[in-house]
């Protein structure tokens, strides 16, 4: 995607950051934990992330996104971390929508390498 583009090009190791608002992250987003991100409801979504292109994909590709980054993280985390992990992921494990089901079920699945 273009955040990636936007780390490997060469050329943006020369480019200050911009003081520009619009490109500063918002609800600190850049530092959230994704257990948190998870956790939130379809309204929280909508009104956290109105006026962010990211409200775009909407709420279930969202939790969808977050459970394969959810499964992931389970496949390094450490004795402590992974039953907090296992234990967000559990709370959307017959969530509506068969396409957060699917990736819940596959991040579950992840073990330790």
């Amino acid at each position: 995607g273009c955040d990636d583009c936007q780390l490997a090009c060469p050329w943006n190791r020369f480019a200050p950051l911009t003081r520009e608002a619009d490109f500063a992250p918002r609800l600190s987003l850049d530092t959230a934990r994704l257990v948190e991100l998870f956790a939130w409801t379809e309204p929280e979504f909508n009104e956290r992330l109105a006026g962010s292109a990211i409200r775009r994909i909407g709420h279930e590709r969202w939790l969808r996104n977050i459970a394969v980054a959810l499964g992931n993280a389970l496949r390094s985390a450490d004795a402590t971390q992974a039953p907090l992990l296992r234990a967000a992921l559990q709370t959307r494990a017959v969530h509506d929508s068969a396409l957060v089901r699917e990736h819940v079920a596959w991040a579950l699945a992840q073990k330790f390498e």
